[in-house]
C-alpha cells in the first residue's frame, strides 16, 4: 500500500493511548455510552456517594441535568458542582470534572463508536473523562487534506452529536503526518482556529505519534480542559488557548509562585496577548500567597474594544470610571483578589495622601501587577512609585515590541531593566508560520523623482523636506492612487484601510483633497486638538478643521457627534471600521496600536514609522480573517525600505525578512501560470468539464481551480494586476466561465440526491474565494451585532442603515435570509436591552420562524410537520430526499400529485439553504 490506512493509523493510536496509561473500553452505541458514564461517574464521587451507587431515579435526574442543553452550557456545566437529591432525601455534591487535581479524573479511550439513526456515524477515536466524551479525534489516511476531517466533524456537528456528546470540549484531526487541535462550539467551526501543538521553543509537534504522547498525555489533556479553555460569556462560546499562550502562562506562574523577581511575556502583536495575560492574572488571583493582582492598562488603551476584550474571560471585570476612589473600594475589597485598572489611577492612589491608610496595609504583602503593553513610557515614569510603595511588589510585562538598545526609551531605559527576564516569546516569524497572523505585501510608490533609489539613501534624505512632502502635487497624486487602486486593495471594498499621515497638519488637507476630487470613498479623519495650540499661519484651528470633519461623517452616516462628545465619536468610527462601513480613516497616531480589526486589510503610509512604531502599525493589518484575505497590505508612499527591514529583522531575530514579507507580483505570477498548466492538463477548455469521469476526476479539477483562485487573489491585490489573456495567460471570460463549472460540480454536490455520501462531500471548495459581494450574511450580521441597543435614537438609525444595506444586496445566499433578517430588525431588536445577547436573540428568533414556516407547509400540502422536519433533517445531514417515500405520503391524483411533490422538493432545498 502507498499509504497506511485509516484503520491502521487508529489501532496504533489506540495501542499508544493504552500504553500511556488510558482504559481502553468497547462503547458500541449511545446506550453503552450513557452506561459507562453511569459507572465511570459513580467511581469518580464514590466517596461522596459514601460507596452507595446511583439508583435508576438518581441517575436520571444526573442525565435531566446533564442533556439537551448547548455546547456552551454544557461546558459551565461540566464545570460545576451539582446538587444531587437522593432517594432517601439527603443531598450530595458530586462533580462531573476536576478541575483543581486533573490528574485525578478517569480517563478512557473508546473507538468506532456508532450513533445509528437515518445514517450511520461512526466516531474513529473518543476520549472520555470520567465517562464523558471530552475529546474527539476523527482520522484521515495518510496523503489525505487534513480539512477533509475538519470537515467531516462538522458534518457530525451540525447532525448527529447530540446528547453527551454534547460535552466535546476539544476536537483533533490528524491525518498521520499532521494534527491540529480547536475547541468545540455551538457556531460555525472555523478552519482558520484550528491550531497545530508545540514545543515550549515554538517547535511544532505534528506526527500523530508525537502530538500523542505530548498533547493527549492524560494529565496535559486534562489539564487543558481545566487551565486552559476559556467560556467566553460575552459571544457565549467556548475556546482553548493555543500552544504559546499555555506555555507563556505555564512560565510567568512558575516564577511567580517559585521567586520574587520580574519577567515579560514577548508575544508578536495580535497572538493574543490579552487572553493570555488575563489568564495568568487569575490563576494567580486564586493563589491564597497572593494578596492581590493588579491588571494595569493605560487610560488610553482603556476603550470600548479593551473593556469588551476583558469581559469576554469575567463579566464586569473591568472598572470604566476615571475615579480614583473606586479603586480604593476595589483595593478594601478582600473577595477580590485581581483588580483590572489603569496606570494612572494605581498612580493616583500611590501619591495621594487622603489614601495612604488603606494602601499602607499592602506595603509588605505580596502584590503582582501584571501590565499590558508594557513598553509604554507611562508605566516606567510610575514605576519608581510603586517599587518605593510596595516593598514585595512582582511585576510582569507583556509586549508585542520590546524597547532594545536599537530602539530604546526615551529615558534610556529597555524592557529587561525594568523586567529583567524574557520568560517566553512568540515572534511574528512564528505567528505567520502558525497562520496565526498573516505576513505583509508591502508597495512602494514614488511620490517624486530619485526617492526609491534604494543604493543612495543619502539623495532622499537631502530632499526630505516638509515643502516637498505637502506639496499640493504630490497630496493629489498620493489621494488620486489611492482612489484609483482602493477596490483592488481592498476586495471591492469588502475590506478597509487607514491612511496615516505625518500631521494633524497633513491629515486635514489629505480630507479635503478626497473631498475635492469627490470619490465614492467614504472618507472619515480623527486626531486629537490641543486647546491651546499655536495657530498662526493656519487658516482655522485644529478643533474646528475636527468639528468640520465629523459633520461631514454625520451625513453620511446619519450620526450626531461633535467634538464636544469626542469620545463617543471615536467609539463609532472604531465600530464602523470594524465593519468595513468607513473605506479609508486618516490618522496621525491614533489607531496605530491596540486596535484589532479583521476587516482592516491596507495600510497606506506616508509618514516617518520606525522599529516598534512601524511594526505596529503594519500589524492593524495582519488579522487573520478568511481565505479572502491573504496578508496584511502595505503601500509605502514614503522611502521605508530600510526602516522595515530593520524592524523586521529586530523583532523576528533574524536577518531574513523572507518569512514576514511576502513575494512580489512577479513571484505570484510565475505560481499562476504553474497553477494554470495543471488545470489545462485537466481540461483546457470549460466545455470540457461536462465531460468528466467519476468524482475522482471531479475532484482534481476542483483543487486545480481552487488553488489557481487562490494565487489569482494575490495577484489582484496588487496595482499593476490586469485582467488579460496577454498577462495571465487565460482571458476574464475564460476563467468565469471554468468558475461557473466549478459552481455546478459545488451545487451538485450540496444537492446530491444519490444514495451515498459523495467523495466530494468533505473536500475544501474555498468557495469563499469565487465570491465578491461585500454584503453578504457575514457582513449584515456583523452591522446587526453592533447595534447600539442603549440609545433608542441610534438604534433605529442603525436598524435603517441595515435595512438600506439589505435592499441593494445581490448575494444569493443573503437574498434567502432578507424577510428573515429585516423581521427580526423590526420586531426583536427594538425589545432587547443592552443585557441581551444578539446573537441568541437572533438565534432563537431563526428556530421560531423555522418551526412556523414548516408547520404552515404542511398545512398547506396536507402532510404531517414532523414528516416535513425528519425529510428536512436528512437533506441537511446527506444532501438527500427519498422521494419515494414523500410520493407514498402524498395523496392526489397524478397531475396533481407531480405539483405537491415537486414544491415539497423546492421547500425542502429553500429551507434549507435560507437556514443554513
Amino acid at each position: 500500500m502507498a499509504y497506511q490506512s485509516e484503520a491502521e493509523l487508529e489501532k496504533q493510536l489506540v495501542d499508544q493511548l493504552v500504553n500511556q496509561g488510558y482504559d481502553k473500553v468497547s462503547i458500541v452505541n449511545e446506550e453503552e455510552l450513557t452506561k459507562n458514564f453511569r459507572i465511570q461517574l459513580y467511581k469518580h464521587n464514590e466517596k461522596r456517594l459514601n460507596g452507595i451507587p446511583f439508583t435508576d431515579k438518581e441517575f436520571e435526574r444526573v442525565l435531566r441535568q446533564l442533556e439537551g442543553k448547548s455546547v456552551f452550557q454544557s461546558a459551565k456545566i461540566l464545570r460545576d458542582k451539582f446538587i444531587l437529591e437522593r432517594e432517601d432525601g439527603s443531598e450530595v455534591y458530586i462533580e462531573f470534572f476536576d478541575t483543581k487535581s486533573w490528574c485525578q479524573n478517569r480517563f478512557q479511550v473508546a473507538a468506532q463508536t456508532t450513533v445509528v439513526g437515518k445514517y450511520t456515524n461512526r466516531y474513529d477515536v473518543t476520549l472520555l473523562i470520567n465517562g464523558l466524551p471530552l475529546i474527539q479525534i476523527e482520522l484521515k489516511r495518510r496523503g489525505l487534506d487534513l480539512k477533509e476531517a475538519f470537515n467531516q466533524i462538522e458534518r457530525y456537528r451540525k447532525h448527529s452529536y447530540q446528547g453527551l456528546y454534547r460535552y466535546i470540549q476539544v476536537f483533533v484531526v490528524s491525518n498521520g503526518v499532521d494534527t491540529k487541535y480547536f475547541a468545540n462550539t455551538d457556531r460555525e467551526l472555523l478552519y482558520s482556529h484550528t491550531f497545530f501543538w508545540t514545543d515550549e521553543n515554538n517547535i511544532r509537534i505534528s506526527n500523530l505519534k508525537d502530538f500523542a504522547l505530548t498533547f493527549l498525555e492524560k494529565c496535559h489533556i486534562s489539564k487543558v480542559v481545566a487551565r486552559y479553555m476559556v467560556l467566553n460569556d460575552t459571544e457565549k462560546i467556548l475556546m482553548v488557548m493555543r500552544p504559546y499562550q499555555i506555555f507563556a502562562v505555564e512560565a510567568l506562574v512558575k516564577r511567580a509562585f517559585e521567586t520574587n523577581n520580574n519577567g515579560y511575556i514577548w508575544h508578536t502583536t495580535g497572538s493574543g496577548k490579552t487572553l493570555t495575560s488575563f489568564k495568568a492574572s487569575q490563576i494567580l488571583a486564586n493563589e491564597p500567597s497572593i494578596n492581590k493582582v493588579f491588571f494595569l492598562v493605560d487610560r488610553k488603551d482603556l476603550d470600548s474594544q479593551t473593556i469588551a476584550e476583558f469581559n469576554k474571560f469575567e463579566e464586569n471585570s473591568v472598572d470604566t470610571t476615571d475615579k480614583t476612589s473606586t479603586l480604593i473600594n476595589q483595593i478594601r475589597d478582600i473577595t477580590k483578589s485581581l483588580i483590572v485598572t489603569t496606570i494612572q489611577k494605581m498612580s493616583n492612589a500611590i501619591n495621594s495622601a487622603q489614601y495612604q491608610s488603606i494602601m499602607e496595609k499592602y506595603k509588605n504583602e505580596k502584590v503582582i501587577f501584571i501590565i499590558d503593553e508594557c513598553h509604554r513610557s507611562q508605566f516606567g515614569d510610575m514605576h519608581k512609585a510603586i517599587n518605593k510603595h510596595f516593598k514585595n511588589a512582582q511585576y510582569f510585562g507583556f509586549t508585542g515590541t520590546p524597547r532594545f538598545e536599537e530602539n530604546k526609551s526615551q529615558d534610556g531605559r529597555v524592557t529587561a531593566d525594568l523586567f529583567e527576564k524574557c520568560l517566553h516569546s512568540y515572534l511574528i516569524k512564528d505567528a505567520i508560520s502558525d497562520g496565526n497572523v498573516l505576513g505583509f505585501s508591502i508597495e512602494y510608490v514614488k511620490t517624486f523623482d530619485g526617492q526609491f533609489d534604494e543604493e543612495d539613501d543619502t539623495r532622499v534624505k537631502t530632499i526630505d523636506t516638509n515643502e516637498v512632502y505637502m506639496s499640493e502635487e504630490r497630496i493629489s497624486l498620493i489621494v488620486n492612487h489611492i482612489i484609483k487602486n482602493h477596490s483592488l486593495k481592498t476586495r471591492n471594498k469588502e475590506y478597509t484601510a487607514i491612511l496615516t499621515v505625518e500631521s494633524i497638519k497633513a491629515l486635514i488637507k489629505y480630507y479635503d483633497k478626497f473631498n475635492e476630487l469627490d470619490s465614492d470613498l467614504r472618507i472619515a479623519g480623527i486626531f486629537t486638538f490641543s486647546a491651546n495650540e499655536e495657530s498662526e499661519g493656519m487658516d482655522e484651528h485644529s478643533r474646528d478643521s475636527l468639528e468640520r470633519m465629523i459633520q461631514h461623517y454625520n451625513g453620511i452616516f446619519d450620526t450626531n457627534y461633535s467634538t464636544d462628545v469626542f469620545s463617543s465619536y471615536f467609539a463609532d468610527v472604531s465600530k464602523r471600521v470594524k465593519t468595513a462601513q468607513i473605506d479609508v480613516l486618516i490618522v496621525v497616531n491614533m489607531f496605530l496600536t491596540g486596535f484589532d480589526s479583521k476587516t482592516l486589510n491596507t495600510l497606506y503610509v506616508d509618514k516617518n514609522l520606525k522599529y516598534h512604531d512601524l511594526l505596529q502599525a503594519f500589524s492593524r493589518t495582519n488579522r487573520v480573517e478568511k481565505s479572502t484575505k491573504p496578508y496584511g497590505n502595505i503601500v509605502c508612499y514614503r522611502n521605508l525600505k530600510k526602516n522595515t527591514d530593520d524592524a523586521i529583522c529586530l523583532f523576528s531575530q533574524t536577518e531574513n525578512t523572507d518569512t514576514v514579507l511576502m513575494e512580489s507580483y512577479d513571484y505570484y505570477l510565475n505560481i499562476f501560470d504553474e497553477e494554470l498548466k495543471k488545470l489545462y492538463k485537466i481540461v483546457s477548455d470549460p466545455s470540457d468539464v461536462d465531460s468528466l469521469k467519476g468524482e475522482e476526476e471531479k475532484k482534481n479539477f476542483i483543487i486545480a481551480f481552487r488553488e489557481l483562485s487562490k494565487v489569482l487573489l494575490k495577484l489582484q491585490t496588487f496595482t499593476n494586476f490586469k485582467f488579460t489573456e496577454e498577462n495571465l495567460g487565460i482571458s476574464e471570460q475564460k476563467y468565469q466561465d471554468f468558475k461557473s463549472k466549478y459552481f455546478l460540480i459545488y451545487d451538485s454536490v450540496r444537492r446530491s440526491e444519490d444514495d451515498k455520501v459523495s467523495i466530494l462531500s468533505d473536500i475544501d471548495f474555498g468557495i469563499e474565494l469565487m465570491h465578491t459581494d461585500k454584503i453578504n450574511v457575514s457582513y449584515i450580521m456583523n452591522l446587526i451585532r453592533n447595534i447600539n441597543i442603549d440609545d433608542k435614537e441610534k438604534m433605529e438609525k442603525d436598524i435603517s442603515h441595515i435595512i438600506t444595506e439589505l435592499d441593494r444586496a445581490d448575494n444569493q445566499e443573503l437574498r434567502l435570509k432578507v424577510d428573515l433578517l429585516k423581521s427580526f430588525l423590526h420586531k426583536v431588536v427594538p425589545n432587547l436591552t443592552a443585557e441581551d445577547s444578539i446573537d441568541e436573540a437572533y438565534s432563537e428568533f431563526e428556530d421560531i420562524k423555522r418551526k412556523e414556516e414548516i408547520n404552515q407547509f404542511s398545512h398547506e400540502v396536507g402532510l404531517d410537520s414532523d414528516l416535513i422536519k425528519e425529510h428536512i433533517a436528512e437533506y441537511e445531514y446527506s444532501g438527500l430526499l427519498n422521494h419515494e417515500e414523500i410520493s407514498d405520503k402524498v395523496i392526489a391524483p397524478l397531475l396533481k400529485k407531480r405539483k405537491i411533490l415537486k414544491k415539497i422538493k423546492d421547500f425542502i432545498v429553500e429551507h434549507v439553504e435560507k437556514y443554513e
